[in-house]
């Protein structure tokens, strides 16, 4: 059965880093993405197009006026080439693409404080700074209402860098999922 690799967390706490630092054989999976804002990192389609796959969505989230979706179909083209880096901020989407019975997932919790998401955030010039944070204080409400959910691995971005991090997920994988990296 093939891995992908769950990063879990609120904005700017480094998963797009984290998922660079992967390099091979980890590539991110990029999410279907309907509505404005960054395009970079997702594939775009139209409401038209998303009403028509409703059967092949595993996970459909809505925040910053979009909407986005984890597909089955986009899931598994994905761990059927690479190890899949699938980027979270909600624990309903952890579940339901942890339930899909697509693989075998390794979830990896990224913590950084608010504030740091702000600074952060400002730094990469986000215009939407305010709807991060409102997206940070949603994750965190997320976490209390949800700390039944088994972490692999649970990564505090203000202590590691993110080739630390890509290191830890490695390490990991080699413990737990020993053919992974093969």
């Amino acid at each position: 059965m093939s891995t992908g690799i769950i990063l879990y967390g609120p904005p700017a706490s480094g998963k797009d880093s984290i998922t660079e630092a992967l390099g091979y054989p980890f590539q991110l999976f990029k999410r279907i993405k309907v509505g404005p804002g960054r395009t970079c990192g997702y594939r775009m389609h139209t409401e038209d197009q998303l009403r028509a796959m409703r059967g092949d969505v595993l996970y459909l989230n809505r925040r910053y006026d979009a909407t986005y979706v984890i597909d089955r179909s986009g899931i598994e083209e994905a761990l059927a080439e690479a190890v899949p880096v699938v980027h979270l901020g909600q624990l309903d989407g952890v579940r339901a693409l942890s339930a899909a019975g697509l693989g075998t997932w390794m979830t990896v919790r990224l913590e950084c404080r608010r504030d740091t998401t702000r600074a952060r955030a400002q730094a990469r010039g986000d215009r939407d700074v305010a709807a991060r944070l409102a997206a940070w204080d949603a994750t965190a409400a997320d976490l209390a209402t949800g700390p039944d959910l088994p972490w692999h691995l649970v990564v505090d971005t203000e202590r590691h860098s993110p080739a630390d991090a890509a290191s830890m997920v490695r390490g990991a994988l080699q413990t737990d999922w020993p053919s992974t990296l093969a």
